[in-house]
């Protein structure tokens, strides 16, 4: 069955997170429990706070579908911020393809951000040296 990605789902998942301690709420759009990529709705408030980390084994691609975010991306010796690029639609960036292995960070910038997430491979937790302690 498909999924329409309209006003409602952004509405919805928005007042889902706004309502979510983390302050962000995710909608699976895999075809099932066996398909192994990763493709999801994320909705992002500002404030949510998301660590420095990498994803080692796979390239994340980012698309704004509403809202404003910054995403950064950090040098692992310096820990220092390297590149900054701000998202929305219409944009002259309005997505990121985010290489396997770089040190990156969200942050919404606008209440009612949407992001479509894709990655390679099934779902891989973060463990303590993928996230950077700055």
């Amino acid at each position: 069955m498909s999924v329409v990605i309209n006003t409602a789902l952004l509405d919805s998942l928005t007042e889902q997170a706004k309502n979510s301690e983390r302050l962000r709420m995710n909608y699976d759009l895999r075809n099932g429990s066996d398909d192994s990529s990763q493709r999801m709705l994320n909705a992002v408030e500002p404030g949510s706070v998301i660590p420095i980390h990498r994803h080692r084994y796979t390239s994340e691609t980012l698309t704004v579908l509403r809202g404003r975010v910054v995403v950064e991306f950090y040098d692992e010796l310096e820990r220092i911020c390297c590149a900054t690029y701000e998202l929305y639609p219409g944009a002259p960036v309005c997505a990121l393809n985010i290489p396997a292995g770089a040190w990156h960070t969200l942050r919404a910038l606008e209440s009612g951000t949407v992001v479509l997430e894709m990655k390679d491979g099934a779902f891989q937790p973060l463990s303590d040296c993928d996230i950077l302690a700055c």
